[in-house]
């Protein structure tokens, strides 16, 4: 790669386009936490009911189910970046609209769960754009790292944007949708600022063939398909986070401050080994390492799970975050390395619908499982089942776990 890995990084973050969609990725996404803590704190208490705030995650999650084959070809179709913009204008305007619902005092439950409908589609058309915009900004050999500073830029939303969120709803939760709309309209004028190559893009007829090539594309490819597979699989059994609540309150004894910790310590650790694979990034052993960080995974899971001391549970989960943002690094990596850039949209839709999937049923089956047997038992299935997965996909997929490079080669 020929210059050192520290200077390979600045470099990297001084190169103005991906400067730009860097800056823009951490507004929005700011935004978007800011937004989630606030509605979902009104919406409660509008309607005191738990099951309204699951609903919150239905209106988001649909819409990214059912729009995700055809986002993918419109990234490969269309300017990723007017995708960019065009979704961050439609989420200002909803953000906008809540803020002035709320101080004109017409906000209802169904007003605001179509506004956050309306989030959820933009997301959906957004993310798959700015994911396969990152090969089109930074050389080839740098994607690694770019990759990793873009996960380290959500890390960083996962963060500061609850807590940012939080504290502008004292001031009055108009206050917090008007900045969020604002952040967006900022996010927005950052991805009209990059600046692109000229970029191959898919021309031939809209079809249902076309629709679902991202798909057939990762199946034929098994290094992609079990990498995605085994995250969809981990996380799945893995979704202890969704339990955080009881174990603060039941096992744990603390309260919402400590909640609160439990719930950025995964975020910590993440920001943290992002921030590391950006300046160091991998290069040998790629499917070792994400056995072994998936495995960890596990085990960190498990370790939470039978921890009732408060010091313990936050290194639990901090590792659990740390050990999560490796798979994730390698499997963003290697999704926009071995797909040609006229696709690059649908794989990148087709690996966002993976990762909200295993997230979104990781936490319901979590729910599930702690009704039927309990919550440390199903905490602790989970990370067993976890490390059970991992020890599968070795055998089901040998080429993964003997995969070495990113970059494609003849066995790959």
């Amino acid at each position: 790669m020929g210059e050192s890995t520290p200077e390979s990084a600045r470099r990297l973050l001084r190169h103005p386009p991906f400067a730009f969609l860097l800056a823009s990725r951490v507004l929005a996404s700011v935004g978007f936490q800011m937004l989630g803590v606030a509605v979902g704190w009104q919406l409660y208490a509008l309607t005191g009911s738990a099951l309204d705030l699951g609903l919150v995650g239905l209106a988001q999650f649909v819409p990214m189910v059912l729009l995700t084959l055809v986002v993918g070809s419109v990234a490969d179709r269309c300017d990723r970046r007017l995708i960019a913009v065009t979704c961050e204008t439609i989420k200002a305007a909803a953000a906008a609209a809540v803020a002035l619902g709320t101080i004109g005092g017409w906000q209802s439950k169904t007003s605001i769960l179509a506004l956050v409908a309306l989030l959820g589609g933009a997301q959906a058309f957004e993310n798959p754009a700015m994911t396969a915009l990152v090969p089109d900004v930074v050389d080839r050999s740098l994607i690694s790292r770019a990759v990793a500073w873009v996960i380290s830029a959500g890390q960083t939303a996962q963060i500061v944007g609850p807590a940012l969120g939080g504290f502008l709803y004292l001031l009055g939760p108009g206050v917090t949708y008007f900045t969020a709309a604002a952040l967006f309209g900022l996010a927005g004028a950052l991805a009209v600022a990059i600046r692109v190559q000229r970029t191959l893009r898919a021309r031939e007829p809209l079809s249902i063939a076309t629709v679902f090539s991202g798909v057939a594309f990762i199946w034929s490819r098994r290094v992609l398909l079990g990498t995605m597979s085994l995250d969809l699989f981990a996380v799945l059994l893995g979704g202890a986070v969704a339990l955080l609540p009881v174990y603060a309150r039941d096992i744990l004894g603390t309260g919402p401050g400590g909640l609160g910790l439990l719930r950025s310590a995964p975020a910590v650790g993440a920001l943290a080994t992002s921030v590391f694979l950006a300046r160091h990034p991998l290069d040998l052993r790629i499917g070792p390492t994400l056995f072994r960080s998936v495995v960890l995974f596990g085990a960190a899971t498990v370790v939470f799970g039978i921890s009732t001391s408060f010091a313990l549970s936050l290194l639990a989960l901090t590792v659990l975050g740390a050990a999560d943002v490796v798979s994730m690094v390698i499997r963003s990596s290697l999704a926009q390395i071995r797909t040609p850039p006229a696709m690059r949209g649908r794989v990148s839709a087709v690996h966002s619908l993976f990762t909200g999937t295993s997230n979104q049923l990781g936490a319901f089956e979590s729910g599930v499982a702690a009704t039927l047997v309990g919550t440390v038992p199903s905490v602790l299935i989970g990370g067993l089942g976890t490390i059970v997965v991992a020890a599968l996909w070795m055998v089901f997929f040998p080429e993964l776990r003997k995969l070495r490079r990113l970059e494609e080669d003849r066995t790959g």
